[in-house]
């Protein structure tokens, strides 16, 4: 029985041929091709709770039929169609055999087409395309985390296609896929807002490695690490074909959900459909937890290499000198005279061109990390460059020891804890949920050092003696970054928290109180016992309870600290803060923190922490799981 008759001639090479059309429908039905998980794959489906599906993907020109975001029947039954049509459709304006080539070379493999009742059209700007990567493999490039950017505060993934006959050295050539959302340029604080809750578009793009690896090591200071995925040389233009059609597609972005880790996953998906990556992203997605997924798949991952940051670089080749040339190189980057003084002229050859090298690191970083350098900085340089190339010797390799361990060795980003404590005449118990992602306590293994990200945190306490059950602490936000400063960097730390705590305050024994916390100040890092960095913030705070006259106090202090690495499993902080309130309740804040954690496994810690607040003391040992 004939399923599907078309409404109007079906034009193939000139000539109508609506049986054939009808006949490939038919056998498409037959064969449940609708049904099948590549071709949702393709037309990025996801099964709806109540049933049915809904595709992620958001251009109505991505679809043939105009009910094909929900029903992949009426989508399949209509590409189908569409492919006996040299009309051009879709953003990239091509008849549907080139525009979506995935799609039509995935039927023309099922269905088994007759070239001679289907004729294939030449695709040539397709074949330009593909035959310019030559591409020989894939590789997965994860840059870490970049606090100062909410976009890339947890990392980002995309893809390089590498070419055959390319080398380590030659790969920074290579093309890359890449999705990111569109954000224009006075997006302002709009920006998180729209971002969070899928206000902008995001579409897949191609820049040269080049370009990507200026922008993340060179301006931002991300590291970069690769992982060479093993793809067959099908699987490779499976990727490729998908990667050209999703150039037709544009999804609403989500920051959390999503991003660009998301949307690359299920193009991996499609690449190797026995891999299931998306599937195991349902309420959010981390870059580093895709990295995670992808390196622990058995035999996905055939290589890792590491691009340093420029900073990193800078901070290693100063580490490696004694104090003397190490003040000396930054002497040299200020002052060209230097290249003349006995210190540096009694050198030899070699360390004079490790120090030439290190000054150039140092004013190439400056110029490009500025917003307006002068140009006496980029001619310092030259005139370095000039000094170093008169030495005539080659510089030797130096090896850059990462300050972050690659990702995929990092705890989990999703956290939840059990403990036990005093507080002040009672005891209690807890547990605690959080979404994400790392505090400055956590394991350090795999994160951006010194950094914290906490979001969507909820602990519940049950009070003994008071026989009470209460949220004690919920965290929206709790951002912290600690930069530490020498001669060289002096970039700012700073940090930003807003939740709600349990507190002691007049005849209130237990009140909510709700804050929002910001400060900016200066870190220092010294090696007396491991590694220590010392911390300092000038802040503002407002707070918001009914304990509080007026039932607010708003004003501001400043907090002192230290976060100490005491072994490779121990870690050690403690802070000090005093804050004056001088609008609302006229009060003023002792407070004091001491906190330890010991790391079990990587994914297992314990902690131990007291906090004081004016007559306010709690003792708390907990056990904490990531997952």
């Amino acid at each position: 029985m004939l399923l599907l008759a078309p409404a109007s001639p079906i034009e193939a090479g000139g000539l109508p041929d609506n049986a054939y059309l009808v006949e490939l429908i038919n056998k498409g039905a037959q064969a449940k091709l609708a049904s099948e998980r590549e071709w949702h794959l393709l037309l990025h489906y996801r099964e709806n709770i109540f049933g049915g599906y809904t595709s992620e993907q958001d251009d109505p020109g991505f679809f043939m039929s105009p009910d094909g975001k929900t029903d992949p029947q009426a989508e399949l039954d209509a590409t189908l169609r569409q492919f006996f049509s040299e009309e051009l459709v879709g953003r990239s304006r091509q008849p549907a055999q080139c525009a979506f080539i995935a799609r039509y070379h995935w039927l023309r493999e099922r269905l088994q087409f007759d070239d001679s009742r289907l004729p294939k059209l030449a695709c040539e700007r397709f074949d330009r395309w593909f035959n310019e990567f030559e591409a020989q493999s894939i590789t997965l490039i994860f840059p870490s985390a970049f606090l100062n950017n909410p976009a890339s505060m947890f990392g980002h993934t995309f893809l390089r296609i590498d070419q055959k006959g390319q080398t380590e050295q030659t790969r920074i050539l290579a093309q890359t896929i890449n999705f990111a959302a569109y954000v224009p340029p006075d997006a302002g604080i709009a920006y998180p807002i729209r971002g969070i809750f899928g206000g902008y578009s995001g579409y897949f793009s191609t820049y040269p490695y080049y370009m990507k690896v200026q922008e993340y090591r060179d301006f931002e200071n991300r590291d970069i690490w690769e992982y060479r995925l093993n793809f067959s040389v099908y699987q490779i233009t499976r990727l490729l074909m998908h990667a050209w059609e999703l150039g037709n597609a544009s999804f609403d972005y989500f920051f959390f959900k999503e991003n660009c880790s998301y949307h690359l996953l299920a193009l991996l998906d499609y690449a190797d459909p026995t891999l299931h990556l998306t599937d195991e992203f349902v309420v959010w997605t981390v870059p580093a937890d895709t990295v995670r997924l992808i390196a622990s798949k058995p035999g996905l991952v055939t290589g890792i290499a590491y691009r340093p940051s420029r900073s990193n670089v800078i901070r290693r080749k100063r580490e490696s000198l004694p104090a003397a040339e190490r003040e000396l190189a930054h002497r040299i980057g200020q002052d060209l005279g230097e290249l003349t003084s006995p210190a540096f002229v009694r050198l030899d050859l070699t360390k004079q061109a490790f120090l030439l090298d290190l000054a150039s690191d140092y004013l190439r970083y400056r110029v490009e990390t500025t917003d307006f350098p002068p140009p006496e900085w980029k001619e310092r340089n030259r005139a370095v460059l000039t000094a170093r190339s008169h030495l005539r010797i080659p510089s030797e390799e130096f090896k850059v020891v990462p300050f972050a361990k690659q990702p995929e060795l990092g705890h989990k980003t999703s956290r939840a804890s059990v403990g036990a404590g005093w507080r002040n005449n009672d005891t209690f118990e807890e547990a605690t949920v959080r979404a994400g992602y790392h505090d400055l306590l956590d394991p350090e293994v795999g994160y951006t050092p010194d950094a914290q990200i906490e979001l969507a945190s909820l602990t519940l306490r049950h009070y003994n003696r008071a026989d009470q059950t209460r949220i004690e602490r919920a965290t929206l936000a709790n951002v912290l970054s600690l930069t530490p400063i020498d001669s060289v960097f002096r970039a700012p730390s700073w940090k930003i928290n807003v939740g709600m705590d349990t507190i002691r305050f007049g005849s209130c024994q237990l009140c909510s109180n709700g804050f929002m916390n910001g400060g900016i100040g200066a870190a220092v890092e010294s090696h007396w016992l491991k590694r220590e960095v010392f911390f300092a913030f000038a802040e503002a705070e407002a707070n918001y309870s009914k304990a509080y006259d007026e039932r607010h106090r708003v004003g501001g202090g400043s907090t002192v600290g230290m976060l100490t690495d005491l072994t490779d499993r121990w870690k050690l902080m403690a802070t000090g803060s005093y804050l004056r309130y001088a609008l609302g309740d006229k009060s003023d804040d002792f407070r004091w923190f001491i906190g330890s954690r010991y790391t079990l496994a990587q994914n297992w810690a314990l902690r131990l922490e007291y906090n004081h607040r004016d007559h306010d003391n709690d003792v708390m040992f907990s056990v904490q799981a990531f997952f």
